[in-house]
C-alpha cells in the first residue's frame, strides 16, 4: 500500500488497480441538482478519494461525472456497469445491448475509456449464453475498457470465482448483511479485486437516509452502541466494522452531501475495528442475526 492525500485512506493494488479503501457510490447522484453533483464531486476528489462507481442506468449519474470532473480523469478510478436497459424494465444481455451501454456510458462520461466495467447483476446463465466474457473482452481488446468485472450475488459469483471469470466482483456487505462473508474473502484468494456496496446499509434511517429500519433494527438488537467510540455514530461504526474485513478492497459510500462524505473519510481514517472490539461486535451480530451464510 501507499498513501494517497491527507483525507483519503491507503491505496490497495489488485490486478494492477490502484484504488482507495473507501469508494463513491454515484447513484446517490441520480437525478440530482447541478450545483450539488459538481461540489460533491469535485470534494471525492479533492479528499483523496479515487474510486468513483457509477452505472448506465443510474440517471444522469454517468453525466454529471462527464460534465463536472471529466476534466480531472487522471485524478479517479472510473468503473460503470453495462447490460442496463435503455429505458427501463430488464437488464438485456445481448451484444447490441452491451455495446449501445459501453459507447453512450463513454459518451456521457466524457471519456474515451472506461477503468472497470461490470456486468450488472448477470447470472451465470446470462454470461454462458449469452458469451458476456468474450464481448467484455472485445471491449478491453478495443481499449474502451481497461478491467472486467462483475457486481452480482451468490449462488453466481462462486462459480465465476472458481472460473476466474472477472479481475473484480462487486459484492453486497456489512455488519448487517453478512451473507457474502466468505465469499469475499474466496474472491480475494482468487486473485480478483473485492469491492463492497452497502457497506453502511445506506446510513442509519433519518431524515436524509434510505436506510432500512428492519436492517438497522439488527443494530440495536446486537446492542452494539456501547463498543462504539466516543463521537462515532452507528453508520461511522458499521463503516469501521465493514472495512475490518480483512480481505475487501474498496468499500463504495454514495451520498450527496459534503458532512456525510467528510464523516465516511473520517471513519475511514480511524482505521479498522481494535480485534477485541471486532469480534465482540461479530459476536453479538451472530447472537442477535445468526451467523453468515
Amino acid at each position: 500500500t501507499q498513501g494517497v492525500s491527507s483525507a483519503a485512506s491507503d491505496v490497495y493494488k489488485r490486478q494492477g488497480m490502484e484504488v482507495t479503501r473507501l469508494g463513491y457510490g454515484a447513484m446517490a447522484l441520480r437525478d440530482t441538482s447541478n450545483q450539488i453533483s459538481e461540489t460533491i464531486l469535485n470534494e471525492v476528489i479533492d479528499h483523496g478519494v479515487n474510486f468513483i462507481d457509477t452505472s448506465n442506468d443510474y440517471g444522469n449519474s454517468e453525466e454529471m461525472i462527464g460534465k463536472f470532473i471529466s476534466h480531472r480523469r487522471s485524478e479517479y478510478f472510473l468503473a460503470t456497469k453495462c447490460g442496463c436497459p435503455s429505458a427501463g424494465g430488464d437488464h438485456i444481455w445481448t451484444r447490441q445491448n452491451l455495446f449501445r451501454g459501453l459507447h453512450e456510458s463513454l459518451k456521457r462520461l466524457n471519456t474515451d475509456y472506461i477503468d472497470l466495467m461490470q456486468l450488472h447483476n448477470a447470472t451465470v446463465d446470462d454470461v454462458d449464453q449469452g458469451g458476456l466474457i468474450d464481448l467484455l473482452e472485445e471491449m478491453r481488446q478495443q481499449g474502451k475498457v481497461k478491467w472486467i468485472g462483475s457486481s452480482s450475488i451468490s449462488p453466481n459469483i462462486e462459480t465465476f470465482i472458481k472460473r476466474g471469470d472477472f479481475d473484480e466482483y462487486q459484492i453486497p456487505y456489512s455488519g448487517l448483511d453478512r451473507d457474502h462473508e466468505k465469499i469475499i474473502s474466496d474472491a480475494s484468494a482468487s486473485g480478483a479485486g473485492t469491492v463492497i456496496r452497502g457497506g453502511v446499509q445506506q446510513g442509519e434511517p433519518g431524515p436524509n437516509s434510505r436506510g432500512r429500519p428492519d436492517k438497522w433494527e439488527q443494530f440495536e438488537s446486537a446492542q452494539l452502541d456501547d463498543l462504539m467510540d466516543n463521537g462515532e455514530s452507528r453508520t461511522g461504526f458499521l463503516l469501521r466494522y465493514t472495512m475490518t474485513h480483512p480481505d475487501i478492497d474498496t468499500i463504495i459510500v454514495g451520498t450527496k452531501n459534503s458532512e456525510h462524505l467528510m464523516d465516511n473519510i473520517q471513519m475511514v481514517q480511524r482505521g479498522p475495528l481494535p480485534e477485541d472490539i471486532y469480534i465482540e461486535a461479530k459476536d453479538r451480530l451472530i447472537t442477535a442475526i445468526g451467523p453468515s451464510s
